[in-house]
């Protein structure tokens, strides 16, 4: 029977103050901590499970609290999530719990939102979806795919990156529905992919990414692209999830 290894973390990085990520994988989650150390947990691969990021906006208060939300909605929601209809409308009601839950909590909540980029992993297939621009890539060995779609704005001249986001999970006074990126693939045993917020992504290109994949495996590997990550000035909160099918 194939398996799926999951091996994460979420460290706050060297320039904020906290943490404003959060993390799920199946029907566990990490929220606005601190792990250096990459936590590896082990699934059956057969009922519907989602692995996912969600990146608090920065610079607007209450994101670890949207990210929180949305994280925990998904571990709440995820024997559900078989299709790609299934995906698309469990993400708009991740939206629709941060606005209720950003008018529930007044001015200091009320323009709180966060990203989101995941896979739900079933026999055969997998879902790869985000609004936002955290990131899903396949890892194979000959280089990585990104499989999410980056919701930015093109970057300025001499920029690789940039911060601003056009579509969020909240982030607005007034409620915005959200079209979500949404991305079938097969999935095979040997198949790994990464998923992770953009503290990863913004320091580090591509091909750094593809070499610490291709020379590592689940845990070490979470490491390494971690400490990548710090090395490049840790600018921004890093959470990424590294995730590969097996034979037993």
């Amino acid at each position: 029977m194939a398996y799926v290894a999951v091996s994460a973390l979420s460290h706050p990085g060297l320039i904020r103050e906290r943490n404003e990520d959060s993390l799920v994988a199946g029907p566990w989650t990490l929220c606005a901590t601190v792990t250096e150390n990459p936590q590896t947990l082990v699934f059956p691969l057969g009922t519907p499970l989602v692995v996912a990021v969600a990146d608090g906006l920065g610079g607007q208060p209450g994101g670890e609290v949207a990210s929180a939300l949305v994280v925990r909605r998904l571990a709440a929601a995820r024997a559900g999530l078989a299709t790609e209809e299934d995906v698309r409308e469990a993400v708009h009601a991740c939206n629709r719990q941060v606005y209720a839950s950003a008018r529930a909590g007044g001015d200091a909540l009320a323009t709180m939102g966060t990203t989101v980029a995941g896979v739900v992993l079933l026999p055969g297939s997998l879902l790869a979806f985000n609004v936002g621009d955290s990131r899903v890539f396949a890892a194979p060995r000959d280089g990585v795919l990104q499989l999410s779609v980056d919701d930015n704005p093109p970057p300025r001249p001499g920029q690789r990156t940039t911060s601003v986001v056009t579509q969020c999970l909240g982030g607005t006074p007034v409620y915005r529905a959200v079209a979500p990126h949404v991305t079938a693939v097969s999935l095979a045993v040997g198949d790994r992919y990464l998923i992770c917020t953009d503290g990863l992504t913004d320091p580090l290109p591509n091909d750094v990414l593809d070499g610490v994949l291709r020379e590592y495996d689940d845990g070490r590997a979470a490491f390494e692209l971690w400490k990548a990550a710090i090395a490049a000035g840790g600018p921004d909160n890093i959470t990424l999830a590294v995730v590969r099918v097996a034979d037993r």
